[in-house]
């Protein structure tokens, strides 16, 4: 009995506003409200809102597309030196001065040009096994990611490439491709962290034989690839400007910093104590005392907040000519998040799998709408989209289209996931592996290649 009113609890938490709006309007029926005051007066004021709010949700849309498609990004490969002897607190510091571009946009810029803030893509491609790094990035701002990435891997080379995606044109019935893909979500709030380098000891540069460095399994899985199969991963990234309602006002919010503050009041909250000042009797002060088995999680969200975040998406895609498409391989790259799971702080979960269960409502996926799927993820992952997404998956997504309706005549896609990393957690995701690594189709250089001396007689 318990198990049923569980689950009648859920689906109120879940379909409340939808539960809201038909008392409501049952309410309104029944004592005949409809008339009168409410009918001539209220009722057309809160369609003149609800109208005036899509609008202005239509217009930003429009304006800051139009921006968006004013941006000329490209492409460039990053090709790792030969000995790479630093720790990823190199690459920590490479994301912070390059990626980092945060600026005050004034209403002129914001509600009437549609600017946006540059996001860029940290990915890892392997084509035939062949493993390569990539950054997608606005031409505005390569020059600066060309001269940082130096800054920290001197011996590094840079060069601009067609976009690998472009090889792959659909997944459809008449094409030569077949694809699957996932994106990935944070399990608990942003305030737990994900287990980062330090957690594996390379922030103290030990020996190149002692070293064990969480992105070879990466590295490792996608240099197995058999000819005809490609392996993509990317990280989305921007400088965090996500809030949250503030408890206790009408507009005010606050950000992934006081969030994660708030996080660990409420871990701590069943174990503080009040004790009463002696020199202000009848004033209490609350003391909180952490519990052994919590220390570990609150000083993780502690250091987390210590650097700066980004707003981050998380997308994988494993694409491969029919005949050589590998169920192994589809399966493999679901799990090349492992090692970065935290078990008492946090970890990444697959989520919206380009997969029949996924979408299975009152009727299963077909084939062809399993296609579909692996289509739309596949241009999404060309468009490096996470942050300014089509007014579609804004207006219809599995948020707004309750259960049973989000499958009956279409699978509703679910909307895409936004959380904070800090950049220590990115660059244990995304950084150059050392000489450790032996594997021969990952593409390094022997020395840099620099220009003459200024001083050479003509």
């Amino acid at each position: 009995m318990s198990e049923f009113f569980e689950g009648v609890e859920n689906v109120i938490k879940e379909y409340w506003l939808w539960l809201l709006v038909f008392f409501l309007g049952f309410f309104l029926w029944k004592y005949n409200l409809l008339n009168g005051f409410i009918g001539s007066i209220v009722l057309p004021l809160i369609g003149v809102i609800i109208l005036g709010r899509i609008t202005w949700t239509i217009w930003m849309h429009y304006i800051q597309q139009d921006f968006i498609s004013g941006i000329d990004f490209v492409v460039l490969e990053i090709i790792p030196p030969r000995d790479v002897l630093r720790s990823p607190k190199a690459m920590e510091l490479f994301l912070t001065n390059a990626l980092y571009h945060m600026s005050n946009k004034g209403g002129r810029e914001e509600y009437w040009q549609g600017a946006v803030w540059f996001w860029f893509s940290l990915e890892i491609a392997s084509i035939e096994g062949q493993v390569h790094f990539y950054i997608r990035t606005p031409t505005r701002v390569r020059g600066l990611i060309e001269t940082q990435m130096y800054a920290q891997y001197p011996q590094a080379q840079i060069k601009e490439v067609e976009d690998y995606t472009l090889a792959v044109d659909e997944i459809s019935k008449n094409s030569a491709w077949n694809g699957w893909g996932c994106e990935f979500k944070l399990e608990k709030p942003e305030a737990y962290p994900i287990k980062t380098y330090v957690d594996f000891g390379l922030d103290k540069d030990p020996k190149e034989e002692f070293k064990v460095d969480p992105i070879s399994p990466v590295v490792e899985l996608f240099g197995s690839l058999q000819k005809g199969e490609q392996m993509w991963m990317q990280i989305v990234v921007t400088p965090s400007k996500k809030t949250w309602h503030t408890h206790g006002t009408w507009f005010g919010h606050h950000d992934w910093i006081m969030q994660s503050q708030l996080e660990v009041k409420k871990l701590l909250l069943p174990y503080a104590r009040e004790t009463e000042k002696k020199t202000q009797p009848g004033v209490f002060t609350r003391e909180f005392r952490t519990p052994d088995f919590l220390k570990s999680a609150i000083d993780g969200m502690n250091k987390k907040t210590a650097k700066v975040g980004f707003d981050t998406g998380i997308r994988i895609y494993y694409v491969a000519k029919k005949e050589a498409f590998n169920m192994s391989s589809r399966r493999n790259i679901r799990l090349i998040f492992r090692q970065y799971a935290k078990p008492d702080c946090n970890q990444l979960e697959r989520h919206n799998s380009t997969q029949a269960d996924a979408y299975s409502g009152i009727f299963s996926a077909s084939n062809k709408t399993v296609m579909l799927l692996a289509d739309r993820m596949l241009r999404e992952y060309r468009e490096r989209s996470f942050f300014h997404e089509s007014l579609r998956q804004h207006i219809i997504s599995k948020h707004t289209v309750p259960w049973p309706f989000d499958s009956i005549f279409w699978p509703v896609y679910f909307n895409t996931e936004i959380f904070v990393l800090n950049v220590e957690e990115i660059a244990t995701m995304w950084h150059f592996p050392g000489q450790i690594l032996k594997v021969p189709t990952l593409e390094r250089i022997e020395s840099k290649e620099a220009s003459p001396p200024t001083n050479l007689p003509i």
